[in-house]
């Protein structure tokens, strides 16, 4: 019974305050690493979800394909500035339509071809 009371001793004098602490700043680092697994696992979720999605057809001014015509014109309504401050940057705007033309060139190159870097005879 002589080893309780130095325990009892040692633990009045705050003997077991660097064990206390030592507990709580394992105890926070286990955290901060288990929250970025988490945080890690649920980007590589939603990286997942996002390479299963079909291409949108969008055209070069960021409107889908549908707000265009046969003709190339596109029907969406854009903010239009119509008036600037003396940095030349807008002020106001007004409703509008949009001003590009859907692109109609060849289709770009969906494959390549390059030789060999390094000849082989």
């Amino acid at each position: 019974m002589d080893w309780f009371w130095w325990v009892l001793i040692l633990f009045w004098s705050g003997g077991f305050a660097w064990a206390a602490d030592n507990v709580r700043t394992a105890l926070r680092h286990r955290h901060e690493r288990k929250m970025e697994v988490l945080e890690a696992a649920k980007q590589e979720r939603l990286a997942l979800e996002a390479s299963h999605k079909t291409p949108e057809p969008v055209c070069g001014c960021t409107h889908h394909l549908a707000k265009h015509d046969k003709q190339g014109r596109c029907h969406e309504r854009v903010e239009v500035p119509t008036a600037w401050d003396e940095n030349k940057k807008p002020v106001r705007y007004e409703a509008g339509a949009c001003n590009c033309q859907q692109y109609v060139g060849p289709q770009p190159l969906s494959q390549v071809y390059a030789d060999e870097l390094t000849d082989l005879a």
